[in-house]
């Protein structure tokens, strides 16, 4: 029996999507023991905006092992830490005018979303949190808690202090939609929520963009009830959108932000919010974890930055790239009636199918043909994109290619006539 099949536990999941063993990786292709070469459009699910091993980062980090740095510094002060707090506020919060404080919450995104629920119900004293039907914001209790997909095995399915909002996507009217947010916020006989959390884009759920009247929305009553607005930027934050912050565009001004992900820019693990001066009422030592310190990742989240960040480059580039795969993912989808138009932003996109069935099939088949997508969406049925913020037009016209053959295989699987409306 293998290694992997005697000793690793079942809870595994992405090995039997993708059944082989892989070992190195460049840029938007792993390659695995056989030789044999993938493109990569799950990059780390998300994890990894540019894309492997890039050289710069990797440099750096051989560098910095080389000195000697200190590598878990608890929450102590040193030079890699001030040097990508420096970084942090010159290239990301001064040009944005924005006056965040920075805290290192430990290795997730889950510990950062932990962290930002509990500050908000310690700033404002109240217990109550708001958050959309499909979100995801961590596998931890209180992330599980204010997560809107469902509680898994082993937890209980509803935790107090939570209100659940239907997202617009579920709503037959925009009239309706705004009906259920106010009640989230004035229900009879219920105090004002500490926080309403929300992704701008759900990631999990289906890559289902929140829009920009919503999220004002959202910010409105949260302004006039004294609620935090907090913005869950872990899947959708670095670029991913093509703002660094995903909610740039929309006009909104979170009072705590979750970072992580792509944050260290390789992979390794690293989580952060940023919070409004005036709500940083933490008592020293109040929230801590043995891996808040992470100086490699500080590092290498300094050169991501400095190298990516300076300008509006980037930004540009993931619009450019955006384009041609969205209207690709279109083109595609009007060939089978089994398939929706896809949703989402920037890099950040979904291509909606009528089942898990079909979404598992279409992933298993482009991992055949050499391409990684991964499925999402409350029922699964959702095949999600993440390709690295870095790719290649030629990369995208074979993403889309391959993606055409296989939605062809697909169809031609499927019996005579049989039709399913896609879900959203």
């Amino acid at each position: 029996m293998d290694v992997f099949d005697a000793i690793e536990s079942n809870v595994r999941a992405y090995c039997r999507r993708w059944p082989t063993v892989f070992s190195t990786a460049a840029g938007t292709k792993v390659t695995d023991e056989r030789g044999r070469e993938y493109l990569d459009f799950f990059t780390g699910a998300g994890s990894l905006n540019y894309g492997h091993n890039h050289p710069v980062l990797v440099e750096g980090m051989i560098d910095y092992l080389r000195s000697g740095g200190i590598l878990n510094s608890l929450d102590t002060m040193t030079p890699a830490k001030r040097d990508f707090l420096r970084i942090l506020a010159d290239h990301i919060l001064g040009p944005r005018g924005m006056s965040y404080r920075v805290q290192f919450t430990g290795p997730a995104g889950t510990t950062a979303v932990e962290a930002a629920v509990r500050l908000a119900r310690i700033a404002t004293g109240r217990e109550r949190i708001v958050h959309l039907s499909g979100s995801y914001h961590g596998m931890t209790r209180d992330s599980i808690g204010v997560s809107g997909l469902g509680a898994p095995r082993g937890v209980p399915p509803a935790i107090r202090g939570v209100t659940t909002v239907p997202h617009e996507f579920e709503q037959p009217s925009a009239g309706r939609a705004a009906e259920e947010l106010e009640r989230a916020f004035t229900a009879p006989g219920s105090t004002p929520p500490a926080a309403f959390i929300v992704e701008t884009v759900q990631g999990e759920g289906g890559v289902r963009p929140t829009t920009t009247a919503r999220l004002r929305e959202i910010e409105r009553l949260c302004r006039a009830h004294g609620t935090l607005l907090v913005v869950d930027d872990v899947q959708a934050g670095c670029g991913r959108t093509g703002p660094f912050l995903s909610f740039e565009s929309d006009g909104v001004e979170p009072d705590v932000v979750c970072l992580s992900k792509s944050l260290s820019g390789v992979g390794l693990p690293m989580g952060l919010v940023l919070i409004r001066p005036s709500l940083d009422v933490w008592d020293p030592g109040e929230y801590s974890g043995t891996f808040r310190g992470n100086n490699l990742a500080f590092v290498t989240a300094r050169l991501a930055l400095s190298e990516w960040w300076s300008d509006g480059a980037l930004r540009r580039s993931v619009s450019q790239r955006s384009r041609p795969l969205v209207q690709g993912l279109a083109a595609i989808a009007t060939r089978h009636d089994w398939l929706a138009p896809p949703t989402g932003r920037g890099l950040m996109l979904g291509l909606p199918c009528a089942d898990r069935h079909v979404a598992d099939l279409v992933s298993t088949l482009a991992f055949a043909q050499g391409l990684l997508v991964e499925t999402c969406g409350r029922r699964g049925e959702v095949v999600k994109l993440l390709p690295p913020l870095t790719v290649t037009k030629a990369e995208v016209e074979v993403a889309l290619q391959i993606l055409e053959h296989v939605t062809d295989q697909v169809a031609g699987s499927r019996p005579v006539g049989s039709t399913l409306p896609a879900a959203t």
